[in-house]
């Protein structure tokens, strides 16, 4: 895929997300509903596919930018710790989730 100079995820996703609005307008003014309203429609879910995989692209590469600056991207006050959902609902218990983060607290110090 081509790169052009100067396109980020946010120009994309706003290009994208226009072209996809103003040919639904056209589609639904146009009433079409032949092989050319087909291709219409197809193209328009394409374009907003796209829109919303470049929004996902700008906020990851936010989130990125924030973790390099030393900022937690999981809110003010909370603090990461390093275990996924999956296994804080296989511990279930408190005691048991407790001590996997003071764990993980303690493997981040030494480092």
């Amino acid at each position: 895929m081509r790169r052009f100079s100067g396109s980020d995820a946010r120009t994309v996703a706003v290009v994208a997300a226009l072209a996809a609005f103003w040919l639904l307008a056209v589609l639904v003014v146009g009433r079409r509903q032949d092989l050319l309203g087909v291709a219409g429609a197809l193209l328009c879910v394409l374009l907003a596919t796209v829109a919303g995989v470049a929004v996902t692209a700008a906020r990851q590469r936010d989130a990125d930018a924030r973790l390099e600056r030393g900022q937690p991207s999981v809110g003010p006050g909370i603090e990461p710790s390093g275990i996924d959902a999956d296994t804080l609902e296989t511990l279930g218990d408190r005691e048991a989730v407790r001590a996997m983060r003071d764990r993980h607290r303690r493997d981040r110090r030494a480092r």
